[in-house]
């Protein structure tokens, strides 16, 4: 952790991902820690704050959420592109080192058995809200988040604030092949007249 890791207030865990950047997906199970990207996640509730992800059944880190019942969504920065493409590209099964390779490093928070992705704008910790039928059928998690975090330079006073921080803080969105968008210039609707 860092002198900009700072809580985010439960009832605005939801603003995390409500811009629906591409998330990196964290879990462990008996000593094994896993990460991967995932272009489908959404906010789902306020009360408790829940999300949704998309987890491919072939996935390691999907059979570690399910083993656990716990699991990280974070927000990586533009300047974990390659990071966040080669986590979402390798399997663990096939490189077993492969968050080393990927230049993934990964800390803990007190009171929290879960690994955390370091250099993220936010991190949403997640209790498996389980749904054995959404899960078989569509690959669809929901999870309840227990406990939220983001980083100072970028998200305060339960806000983004991207125009005031460096294109490298910018969050990733996923279309295809490779190929991101990092998240673009604010627009503001002026208020109406009374």
């Amino acid at each position: 952790m860092h002198d900009n890791f700072a809580p985010v207030a439960l009832k605005n865990a939801y603003r995390l991902i409500n811009h629906g950047p591409t998330v990196l997906v964290s879990a462990r199970h008996g000593g094994v820690d896993n990460v991967m990207a995932a272009a489908w996640a959404c906010a789902l509730d306020f009360a408790p704050p829940k999300l949704t992800v998309v987890l491919d059944k072939s996935a390691r880190t999907r059979a570690l959420v399910e083993q656990s019942g716990r699991f990280v969504i974070q927000v990586p920065t533009a300047a974990q592109l390659q990071l966040t493409h080669g986590v979402g590209t390798h399997s663990l099964a096939e490189m077993p080192d492969k968050l080393a390779r990927c230049g993934v490093t990964l800390f803990d928070i007190p009171g929290q058995d879960l690994p955390f992705v370091a250099g993220c704008a936010a991190w949403l910790a997640c209790r498996l809200v389980p749904e054995p039928h959404n899960q078989l059928a569509y690959d669809l998690f929901i999870g309840e988040v227990v406990g939220a975090w983001a980083d100072t330079r970028v998200f305060r006073d339960g806000h983004w604030q991207f125009e005031q921080a460096g294109p490298e803080w910018r969050s990733l969105h996923y279309v295809a092949g490779g190929h991101f968008y990092a998240i673009g210039d604010p627009l503001t609707v002026p208020a109406a007249d009374d």
